[in-house]
């Protein structure tokens, strides 16, 4: 069983949803990022999403945008990102990391090479947000061979096709974009979320996680509600750069955002099971 089905299967049994915090690697330094992660851990993140920096984020609004910006003026290259996983791997053999970025970086190294050495220094799975399934077979192909999950993306706008689509190509689980827009967009609906989410579920055993635009510990509430997974990604970033001066508080602050993320998911999950054993 990979580490993420084994989060997710062990989240099930104790009726809880995870915690995915995105962060942009090598923002603000390169130091950072290892540190962070472990501390992001601690805060309560049961998955980690890992940005490898890219010079044309075009699914990302101008907060991560910016982060990866940051990250490439420390010249963080895909080969760096995977040299972090491995260091985090030297302390934490259990929390599944996970990817995210662009195909070119990927390209240029190599389907293979890349699934190879993604998998050797502790990697769970990817995300390549510009690889439509229809085009990710030869790359679907080396991730699993080397036991990697391969995500992808869905849409309010999806239809039930494309639904079917990457239900069949997906493992690990499936990223829903809540927004029509970018990242960091705000206007979340609840309620479209939740009926979506039912839609996918028809056609998905896949656990569901959720991101885009969700900006609060009260709205994280809200989305574990009725997903598998609540990622957070611009509402970290935002205060990362706004504390990227000061890279010793910014270690502090950021984890202690996210753990607010957790507490508040938390108290919803124990309230709904409170509220399930008074019917």
């Amino acid at each position: 069983m990979s580490r993420l089905a084994e989060r997710f299967a062990q989240l099930r049994q104790q009726n809880r949803r995870a915690l995915i915090p995105y962060i942009a690697a090598g923002d603000p330094e390169l130091w950072v990022t290892v540190p962070l992660m472990h501390a992001l851990v601690q805060a309560g993140a049961d998955i980690l999403e890992l940005g490898v920096p890219f010079s044309d984020p075009m699914a990302d609004g101008p907060v991560i945008q910016r982060a990866t910006e940051r990250a490439l003026k420390h010249k963080v290259s895909l080969r760096k990102v995977l040299e972090m996983v491995r260091e985090f791997r030297n302390k934490d053999s259990n929390t599944p990391v996970v990817l995210m970025g662009y195909l070119n970086p990927v390209e240029v190294m190599g389907y293979e090479r890349f699934a190879e050495q993604a998998a050797a220094a502790g990697a769970d799975a990817a995300l390549t947000v510009d690889l439509p399934p229809e085009e990710a077979g030869d790359l679907a192909k080396a991730l699993k061979k080397h036991r990697l999950d391969a995500i992808f993306l869905l849409a309010p706008t999806s239809p039930r096709s494309r639904i079917e689509l990457i239900s069949a190509a997906a493992s690990g689980f499936i990223y829903y974009v809540s927004l029509r827009g970018v990242t960091g967009a705000a206007n979340l609906d609840v309620t479209e979320i939740a009926d979506k989410l039912k839609e996918i579920r028809r056609h998905s055993r896949l656990p569901v996680g959720v991101g885009f635009g969700i900006n609060s510990p009260a709205i994280a509430a809200q989305v574990a509600a009725f997903a598998d997974a609540v990622i957070v990604g611009s509402a970290i970033v935002r205060r990362m750069e706004e504390l990227a001066s000061q890279p010793e508080r910014l270690l502090q602050e950021v984890p202690a955002f996210l753990a607010s993320c957790r507490r508040a998911m938390d108290a919803n999950e124990n309230n709904d099971q409170i509220s399930g054993a008074s019917r």
